[in-house]
């Protein structure tokens, strides 16, 4: 079986399967090497993502049988945590000293779960507070944005903060994003979600990251053998050891 990396996190993990997203992006270039399995919750915080962590995951049974560890699992919330309390989407928001905590406490599952595992935390992106004024989620009397880019940043600090403290890989997105111009409209399609364009820069990132950790299509072994591997004289050698 190939080895899998599972995508957990919110809406923007959730979404990343669509056309042009960082998801299916992954699923491509790693095709024939690795199975990118998506377990995105629209709207989840990590509060939520805690409750049902043991539900997203396969159990591993105690006699080691089982499904393998995973190459990887990418760990992608805050956005939601990062509302505002006493805006229109406070239900979702998460206080920052448990939103760290909760991040301990699902990088520690996942490596007590996997421990040859490669965790990868990805920061919550910038907000365009303007996107986020004209496509409300729910209804929004106040007409204030539900998020702002300080607190999303924040956020994306106390992440980093987290992965410094368990010696794990980071993704700052907050940060990287906002180093293009125009960012605002070319990255994010409503102050929060991301355009193709913001979904090939996670999808860089993230390549980025697993080769850095060794984990890179060179050094893969490809799922069965390849055409050119194909003899077309003797076609059915090529199978012999399977």
């Amino acid at each position: 079986m190939r080895p899998k990396i599972y995508l957990f996190g919110d809406s923007i993990t959730e979404e990343s399967f669509a056309d042009g997203g960082w998801g299916s992006s992954l699923a491509n270039h790693f095709s024939r090497t690795v199975d990118v399995v998506l377990r995105g919750y629209s709207g989840y915080n990590t509060q939520w993502a805690l409750k049902v962590i043991d539900s997203v995951f396969p159990a591993v049974q105690k006699d080691g049988g089982g499904e393998e560890a995973p190459v990887a699992v990418t760990v992608f919330f805050g956005a939601n945590d990062a509302c505002l309390p006493d805006r229109c989407s406070a239900f979702q928001h998460v206080p920052i000293h448990e939103y760290r905590q909760n991040l301990h406490i699902i990088i520690s599952h996942l490596k007590n779960k996997w421990p040859t595992a490669l965790i990868l935390l990805i920061t919550p992106p910038p907000i365009d507070e303007e996107g986020r004024r004209r496509y409300p989620y729910i209804e929004n009397p106040m007409g204030l944005p539900e998020r702002t880019n300080e607190a999303a940043g924040a956020y994306a600090k106390a992440c980093i903060e987290v992965a410094i403290e368990c010696g794990i890989p980071v993704i700052d997105l907050w940060t990287k994003m906002q180093q293009f111009p125009d960012w605002q409209k070319a990255h994010l399609r409503d102050g929060l979600h991301l355009t193709q364009t913001g979904n090939r820069i996670v999808f860089e990132e993230i390549v980025a990251k697993l080769k850095k950790e060794g984990w890179s299509l060179e050094k893969l072994p490809v799922d069965l053998p390849l055409i050119s591997e194909i003899d077309p004289n003797d076609p059915l050698k090529a199978f012999e050891k399977y």
